[in-house]
């Protein structure tokens, strides 16, 4: 394995499994360092054509992701495009149609509603096939559940689910929940994290201080 494919594969043999921020080419997505994609359906590196959906370059919407996330197979995220506005008395999308109607090429984004970039945070685990809708943050340490559709922001260490997503629960005491958002152990270096590793899995929080 070349240095590019250990960029890309971080597991020897495992095809399915990949880093997603060196396949990205899109300059109106940024992925952060070690965040992962798993697709036992189709070919990972497709993730921009088949996972980023109605995500034109007229709108100028952008995909955030920070670092440390997973994102398991057929998660989706679902651009301003896809919408059809709600202000017009027709939800027809004339303005797309501009040469049909004798419309202004430079107002066919008035076909939709532009509802804003999707942003999501650092060490966010997103489910089996889950949504997420434009406009829509994330926050560290959330979890989306297995197909849920996210169209309301998520706050820091929640756990979401069901169509429309709602709450289930906190992941954590709102002590813990803040002193993680305070240490924010995934800007750390690569060395520190590694010395800190059980901790972080066992949730010996107090160690990381």
């Amino acid at each position: 394995m070349d240095i590019l494919e250990k960029r890309i594969y971080p597991r020897s043999g495992d095809k399915q499994t990949i880093y997603l921020k060196p396949v990205i080419s899109n300059p109106n997505i940024s992925i952060g360092d070690f965040t992962m994609y798993n697709d036992f359906v189709n070919d990972p590196l497709l993730f921009e054509k088949n996972n980023v959906l109605y995500h034109y370059p007229i709108n100028k919407d952008k995909l955030m992701i920070g670092k440390f996330c997973s994102i398991a197979c057929g998660a989706k995220f679902i651009f301003n495009s896809a919408n059809h506005t709600l202000t017009s008395l027709s939800t027809y999308p004339f303005p797309i149609f501009f040469e049909e109607w004798e419309l202004d090429r430079k107002d066919v984004a008035n076909a939709w509603d532009n509802k804003g970039n999707i942003v999501i945070g650092n060490d966010v685990w997103i489910g089996y096939e889950a949504v997420i809708f434009a406009g829509v943050t994330i926050g560290d340490g959330a979890i989306i559940g297995t197909r849920a559709v996210v169209t309301k922001d998520v706050s820091p260490y929640t756990i979401v689910g069901g169509v429309p997503a709602k709450l289930i629960r906190k992941r954590f005491s709102e002590n813990v929940i803040n002193t993680l958002l305070e240490i924010k152990w995934w800007d750390w270096s690569r060395e520190k994290i590694s010395e800190k590793i059980h901790a972080i899995q066992t949730g010996e929080i107090n160690q990381l201080l």
